[in-house]
């Protein structure tokens, strides 16, 4: 499944959804996060709304509509992919593949907003946004 659609992050949702007990222990987070895909023929964007232990919503949106989420995350597509390579090589993100890192290093993803508040939800929730993307590994399983 490619990375770059809506379908990936609605099963990445689907996926967080059916095991709620795994995603308890990280508390429940209050946030709309967007990740930008750059690539050279258009841009892809989703908007994932986290609401409690679940994924409220996800939609495919065009990058300038960021503005709307709390924090967005902007990178070129082989960053990404990268990220969700060891995500499938490894079960989880590892090392410096997390997104935490990845957004903290800011040399290739970065965490940006215009509100610091909801910048700051990226700090607090960055956990259950690992969580929910490392789902691509019990995904791509399930997918096979």
């Amino acid at each position: 499944m490619r990375i770059d659609t809506e379908a990936f992050f609605v099963a990445l949702a689907d996926e967080l959804n059916a095991h709620p007990e795994q995603f308890k222990v990280h508390g429940e987070a209050d946030m709309v996060a967007a990740l930008v895909m750059r690539k050279a023929d258009g841009d892809f964007a989703v908007r994932v709304a986290f609401e409690g232990i679940r994924v409220e919503a996800v939609s495919e949106i065009v990058p300038a509509d960021v503005v709307g989420a709390d924090y967005y995350l902007d990178g070129p597509l082989p960053a990404w992919q990268a990220m969700f390579d060891d995500i499938l090589a490894n079960g989880a993100a590892s090392g410096r593949l997390t997104i935490n890192s990845l957004a903290l290093l800011g040399t290739e993803i970065r965490l940006r907003g215009d509100d610091p508040m909801g910048v700051d939800k990226f700090s607090r929730f960055n956990q259950t946004l690992q969580e929910y993307l490392d789902g691509a590994a019990r995904v791509a399983v399930a997918a096979g």
